[in-house]
C-alpha cells in the first residue's frame, strides 16, 4: 500500500529540485551567454562587412546557438533571429565549449532524472533500501560536479574565431574582449549553486520523511500524512 507522505522540507526540496533542472536546461539552450559589442551593421553576421544604416544592437553568442539581426528586417528595433549556429556538434565553435556541451548535458540530465523521481517520493521513499532521498541526493552532488566542470571549461574558449568575431580582437581565454556575460551563464552558475543546496537539503528530506511522528501515523493506517 503506497503512503503518501507529505512533508514541508520534501516538498521544498522537490520544487528546487524541478527549479534548478528547468533552470539548467533553459540556460543550456539560450544563446545569451555572452553579449556582443553594439553592431551596426545590416549583415547576419557581426564580423561580415556590409553597407547600410541601422540602429545600434548586441547580437549574442551561446555554446551553439547565437542571436543576431534579423536582416529581412533590419529597420524594425528589437527584430532578432536566434537559432543554432553549429548544425552538428562538430561544427560548435570550439573544443572547449564542446567539452563545456558534454558537461552541461549530462549535469542536466541527471537534474532532469532526478526532479521526474522527486515527484514521486511522497509515495515511494525507499528502493531496494536504499533511501531515495539520499540517492538522489548523492545524485544531484555529482551533477553539480559536471556543471562545474562545463563552467569552468566555457570561459577557456573565448578565444575562439567565434568568439572574438562577436567580442572583438581582444577576446581571449578567461578575458571576453568588449563582450559581456548574458543571463544564461549567471543562471547557469546560480542553478550550480542551488544543485548543491538540494544535495544538501535532501538529507533533511529524509529525516522528515523518516521521522518517529511519520512511523506512528502509519502504523495508525493513515495513508495521507502531511507534516509541517
Amino acid at each position: 500500500m503506497c503512503h503518501v507522505i507529505v512533508t514541508c522540507r520534501s516538498m521544498l526540496w522537490t520544487l528546487l529540485s524541478i527549479v534548478v533542472a528547468f533552470a539548467e536546461l533553459i540556460a543550456f539552450m539560450s544563446a545569451d551567454w555572452l553579449i556582443g559589442k553594439a553592431k551596426s551593421l545590416s549583415g547576419a553576421e557581426p564580423d561580415e562587412q556590409s553597407g547600410g544604416r541601422s540602429e545600434p544592437y548586441h547580437p549574442t553568442l551561446g555554446i551553439y546557438a547565437r542571436c543576431i539581426r534579423n536582416p529581412g528586417v533590419q529597420h524594425v528595433q528589437r527584430e532578432t533571429l536566434c537559432g543554432p549556429y553549429a548544425e552538428s556538434f562538430g561544427e560548435i565553435a570550439s573544443g572547449f565549449w564542446q567539452a563545456t556541451a558534454i558537461f552541461l548535458a549530462v549535469g542536466i540530465f541527471i537534474l532532469c532524472t532526478v526532479a521526474l523521481v522527486s515527484v514521486f517520493t511522497m509515495c515511494v521513499q525507499s528502493i531496494m533500501k536504499k533511501s531515495i532521498f539520499n540517492v538522489c541526493g548523492l545524485l544531484q552532488g555529482i551533477a553539480g560536479l559536471f556543471l562545474i566542470l562545463g563552467l569552468i571549461l566555457y570561459p577557456a574558449g573565448w578565444g575562439c574565431p567565434k568568439a572574438v568575431g562577436y567580442c572583438g580582437h581582444y577576446a581571449s581565454a578567461y578575458k571576453p574582449g568588449d563582450c559581456s556575460l548574458g543571463w544564461a551563464f549567471y543562471t547557469a552558475i546560480g542553478g550550480t549553486v542551488l544543485t548543491f543546496i538540494c544535495a544538501v537539503f535532501s538529507a533533511q528530506a529524509e529525516i522528515a520523511t523518516s521521522s518517529d511522528k511519520v512511523q506512528e501515523e502509519i502504523e495508525e493506517g493513515k495513508n495521507l500524512i502531511c507534516l509541517l
